[in-house]
């Protein structure tokens, strides 16, 4: 976003270059360009400011549901609000970049869900909605959550605090940590997301289990396999797993090949 400054004349200049400066340009352009220019810089800076104190929020009571000694209703809570926290930031977000189809015919409300869904917010407010629905609870979940929040919130204080103290005495190593070490946590979310998957799966044998959930986070899956932001880190996890799994079905379970290969071909269409 570019906003537009105009050159004043300094105190010290002279008549000549004051009154030359007024003919090179129209009058009162510095008024009529820098405000509307200064309240679109407010504002965008207003939304960054609240997705931020969301964002911290959320990493905060996230750490709070992921953290074994807490107590479980304190878990469970924690566990919920990270979850309805990042689908209410990642939802406004898509709203305010693509808002609703103008159009109300066909083609331009599968034109809006093609630019929706290959967006980056798409994924974490599937996933965020898919569970905070849900009656399973699992950390693991929270795991991707974190991951969100973390970058979100070191990204936007690096930016932003650099000239704090506080910052630079306790925060500044960390974010800086997560800002060098990106491959990092997007392999730790993606491991915890497709192990997500599997246990998911592990869940259809038990009181709490949901096919239609199962079904549709693999749906996810396969997109996050696809997706431009995460399918260099799922591909990479995915040929890993079939690398250590093959040999052993190949010897022990050769009547699996038929079932997978059923499956490998509705993952890549």
């Amino acid at each position: 976003m570019s906003s537009t400054t105009s050159i004043q004349p300094s105190a010290s200049s002279g008549g000549a270059s004051t009154s030359a400066d007024e003919n090179a340009r129209p009058p009162d352009s510095g008024t009529n360009s820098s405000g509307p220019a200064r309240s679109i810089l407010s504002l965008q800076l207003d939304q960054r400011s609240l997705h931020f104190s969301v964002s911290a929020w959320v990493l905060i009571v996230a750490l709070i549901g992921i953290f074994p000694l807490a107590p479980h209703s304190l878990q469970y809570k924690g566990y919920r609000l990270s979850l309805l926290g990042t689908t209410c930031t990642t939802g406004y977000a898509l709203f305010a970049l693509y808002r609703l189809p103008r159009a109300g015919n066909m083609q331009a409300v599968q034109v809006w869900c093609h630019h929706v869904t290959a967006s980056k917010d798409f994924i974490p407010f599937m996933y965020c909605l898919m569970f905070s629905t849900s009656k399973l609870h699992l950390k693991l979940v929270l795991v991707p959550v974190i991951c969100w929040a973390l970058e979100h919130v070191a990204r936007f204080l690096r930016r932003h605090f650099t000239s704090s103290s506080l910052y630079r005495t306790y925060l500044e190593q960390p974010c800086t940590w997560v800002e060098t070490n990106t491959n990092a946590v997007q392999f730790l979310r993606s491991n915890a997301e497709i192990l997500t998957g599997f246990l998911l799966i592990l869940s259809l044998f038990s009181r709490q289990r949901n096919l239609m959930q199962t079904f549709m986070y693999w749906q996810l899956l396969k997109l996050m396999y696809h997706s431009p932001f995460t399918a260099a880190y799922h591909r990479a996890i995915w040929l890993k797993i079939g690398r250590t799994i093959n040999p052993y079905i190949h010897r022990y379970t050769p009547f699996l090949h038929d079932p997978i290969n059923a499956g490998m071909r509705w993952w890549f269409r």
